[in-house]
């Protein structure tokens, strides 16, 4: 089993592979799969993948069979696994535990060659569908923390498979990234009294500069302090801090909007490489004094992020980031496309 590591410097957790490679595997890549001219994760080859978890599927077709819209199966990979248990322990004066948790693969369509967005409406509501339905089951699970989202899409953003696939990783701990949020979300409210991220909305709304589209339900902008040029934000409008709390009408709009973001990025850059994460709230496991306002400091949402140029070894090593468009004009930009 693969281990977690605690950077006792920084509080963040590394996974360190029970496989390691060798110096020279590192030109290989992740998974060369031959796909003797078709795709593993395409339809009619259901056999082939590990068991679904789950699936959106025409009415009475069973399991791992054809007639789905979208599926999610464990990964081919996993670097987390959900049986077993958390063997928390010390190593002098570091810790570690076993990498319980869930690893995966969340295919958006049966086409090979079509992007979600580019099916319609139904299609992307299908797909932010089983996002909601697998945070939802694995938020049982006690073992586990945090359940991250995310989509890597064109090779300079960590691509693994041509086929259109988001990926989900259940961690037993918070990602540092993560916890940073929550931290400084639950300051903010002990300060204010306010949620930061209402506030956020309302400030982006009353200036309106860095607003990329405005929806029912929903806003997208450029935050005001981005980390990567052209970096947005999806954002509801209605404060929840669990994405799985989501309404079907939210959702309806939430893939309009996520859609449009999408193929205003395609349009300018055509067809950037890009990432897109969602931060939802952790698995609410009931702890002295923590969580308590998490109901009340705390907003889900998604980030976006184009892969435009590479990160410099200054950006690396101080966490200061250089934008060579302001989130102004990006939005102005972006704004524009029709």
């Amino acid at each position: 089993m693969h281990e977690l590591r605690k950077d006792i410097l920084l509080g963040r957790w590394v996974a360190v592979l029970s496989d390691s490679k060798a110096p020279s595997e590192y030109d290989l890549s992740f998974m060369d799969r031959k796909e003797d001219g078709r795709c593993i994760l395409c339809k009619n080859r259901e056999n082939e993948t590990p068991h679904e978890t789950a699936s959106i599927r025409i009415p009475n077709t069973p399991a791992d069979s054809p007639g789905w819209w979208v599926r999610a199966v464990p990964s081919f990979r996993p670097i987390f696994q959900i049986e077993g248990d958390l063997g928390r322990k010390g190593m002098g004066i570091y810790d570690m535990m076993n990498s319980i948790g869930a690893n995966e693969i969340l295919i958006e369509s049966p086409e090979h060659g079509i992007r979600p967005e580019d099916m319609g409406i139904e299609q992307m509501i299908r797909v932010l569908t089983l996002y909601r339905d697998r945070i939802a089951d694995l938020e049982r699970d006690s073992r586990l923390r945090y359940i991250l989202i995310y989509k890597d899409s064109g090779k300079d953003a960590g691509e693994i498979f041509s086929h259109p696939v988001s990926f989900l990783m259940a961690t037993p701990v918070i990602p540092k990234t993560v916890k940073d949020e929550l931290d400084n979300a639950k300051q903010y409210y002990s300060y204010k009294e306010r949620c930061i991220f209402c506030d956020i909305i309302r400030e982006e709304l009353r200036v309106g500069d860095r607003i990329i589209l405005e929806t029912r339900n929903f806003i997208a902008f450029c935050p005001f302090a981005a980390q990567l040029a052209f970096e947005s934000w999806i954002i509801p409008k209605r404060h929840s801090c669990a994405f799985h709390e989501v309404t079907y009408g939210e959702i309806e709009d939430l893939g309009l909007i996520l859609m449009s973001v999408l193929k205003k990025l395609r349009k300018i850059f055509n067809d950037p490489p890009f990432n897109y994460y969602i931060h939802t709230a952790p698995n609410m496991v009931p702890r002295r004094d923590h969580w308590h306002t998490l109901g009340e400091d705390y907003h889900w949402h998604i980030e976006i992020i184009p892969r435009l140029i590479r990160t410099s070894g200054f950006e690396w090593g101080s966490g200061f980031y250089i934008l060579q468009t302001s989130p102004e004009n990006a939005a102005k930009y972006l704004r524009e496309v029709e």
